[in-house]
């Protein structure tokens, strides 16, 4: 995640997103003032900076979502202010409410039936492949951005969406409106490569897959107006 100061932008950052590619050109227009949590591997290009240290913890102790207690105590315990993946609510609590209302506030999000296949791939390369896609979608957790920029009762906290599908433009038109000057910069591809099989999404998933992420990813669906 991002938080710049220069510039009154927080960054979320989602997963299957092209999230590394975007620290990566973000940290380069960042100052020394400015957050940027570190990537594990460590990416060439981008600098983590001011993400440790300790915050007033009282509000997120009082939060109900299961087992957020603990992760907020032991993150604050071994002065993990910022993650990679950092919630928007947790952002929220540790920077402040006047300063999340005042900053811009953005992620992006992705077609979940294209990202979930993207996922997929990206865990037969991990310690415990799945053995193949039908028990991938049985046994494992599915790859939900949006709890990471909605608030306890299902509301974006964010103040901006952008698509994945249409990442250049809607993410240089926000840096513009923002005044960031990145005329010449450009998006590297960190972290991909993980799918080999390039067939569309319709000819994999069967009937019953395709209701099935219809189901689970029925919020992102709504809001983004993705259709399968």
């Amino acid at each position: 995640m991002i938080i710049s100061h220069k510039y009154r932008f927080i960054f979320i950052k989602t997963r299957k997103t092209a999230g590394t590619s975007i620290e990566v050109l973000l940290s380069s227009l960042c100052d020394d003032r400015d957050v940027c949590t570190p990537i594990y591997p460590p990416e060439l290009g981008l600098v983590a900076r001011n993400y440790k240290g300790r915050w007033p913890l009282s509000a997120e102790l009082s939060r109900q979502r299961t087992g957020y207690n603990l992760k907020s105590a032991t993150d604050w315990i071994k002065g993990r202010r910022f993650r990679n993946h950092s919630s928007a609510l947790d952002v929220k609590h540790r920077v402040g409410a006047d300063m999340w209302r005042s900053y811009t506030t953005f992620c992006v999000d992705r077609n979940p039936w294209d990202k979930t296949l993207s996922h997929f791939h990206m865990c037969l390369r991990g310690a415990n492949p799945p053995g193949s896609f039908t028990d991938y979608l049985a046994n494992t957790a599915l790859c939900l951005n949006y709890p990471l920029y909605s608030d306890e009762q299902g509301q974006v906290m964010v103040d901006r969406v952008l698509r994945y599908e249409n990442l250049n433009a809607e993410l240089f038109e926000l840096l513009s409106e923002l005044g960031v000057p990145c005329a010449g910069a450009r998006l590297v591809n960190a972290k991909g490569n993980y799918r080999k099989d390039r067939r569309h999404y319709r000819e994999i998933y069967s009937q019953k897959q395709r209701q099935h992420i219809e189901r689970v990813f029925a919020p992102e669906i709504a809001l983004l107006g993705y259709q399968y």
